[in-house]
């Protein structure tokens, strides 16, 4: 069955990179059917724009299921599932356990289960993707974020597994980011500490991963594939 117009899900699209690639899909034309878990500017603004944006709260399993279960009262179908969600928590002494928990919840268990309780609404879309945004800093681990580095390091592993059940009804990719964009409150010499960890040496912004996405969903022969964005971290 096909559905060439059915909305494109985006996880975490209230701020940031997440906003910043559902206001792309409306450019296009696409429908947009978003997951939020705080109220922000950003969710009001694709609100106004014709989305439908869908609470979650990824830091449990009930919190995902209840996700999944809104989604599929809003559509039959759809063409894409863009896993943007992602949690960045402190592994405090004493408390790292909660902190694992937290980003395994959002990085792994949410796609895991959205993946699979969602694949029968993207079969009715020729074509079909799943694009999972993991973390470059995978690559080479982290001394200071190890619960992070190791969920999203988890979350590439779902891109291999997921294109291998699902093919070929499903392409199913990653795109692994460095630093996109700076907060307004970082300062002049964290932004050239970081700036000064890539070969091109500059801040892109987020378009850089839209047009990493639209390659994805636009490549008829991809699936499998996790792409690099770091502006040559590796080369330096």
């Amino acid at each position: 069955m096909i559905a060439t117009n059915a909305p494109i899900l985006i996880t975490g699209a209230g701020q940031r990179v997440g906003l910043h690639c559902a206001e792309r899909l409306l450019d296009e034309g696409h429908s947009v059917i978003f997951s939020y878990r705080s109220e922000r500017p950003g969710v009001q603004a694709l609100r106004d724009r014709g989305a439908i944006g869908v609470f979650a709260d990824f830091s449990s399993e009930a919190g995902i299921l209840a996700f999944i279960a809104e989604l599929h009262s809003h559509t039959q179908s759809l063409r894409a599932i863009i896993h943007n969600a992602s949690a960045w928590v402190a592994e405090t002494p004493g408390d790292e356990s909660r902190a694992f928990v937290d980003m395994f919840s959002v990085h792994m268990l949410a796609p895991y289960l959205i993946n699979l309780h969602c694949s029968p609404l993207l079969q009715r879309s020729t074509p079909a993707d799943i694009v999972h945004i993991s973390d470059d800093v995978v690559r080479k681990g982290s001394r200071q974020h190890i619960a992070y580095c190791a969920t999203k390091a988890g979350l590439d592993s779902l891109t291999l597994s997921f294109a291998a059940q699902f093919a070929p009804l499903i392409k199913v990719n990653g795109i692994a980011p460095a630093m996109v964009m700076f907060n307004a409150g970082d300062d002049a010499a964290y932004r050239a500490k970081v700036l000064a960890k890539s070969a091109l040496g500059i801040e892109p912004g987020p378009e850089v991963i839209y047009q990493s996405v639209r390659y994805l969903l636009d490549n008829p022969y991809v699936t499998g594939t996790t792409l690099t964005v770091n502006g040559g971290r590796h080369i330096k």
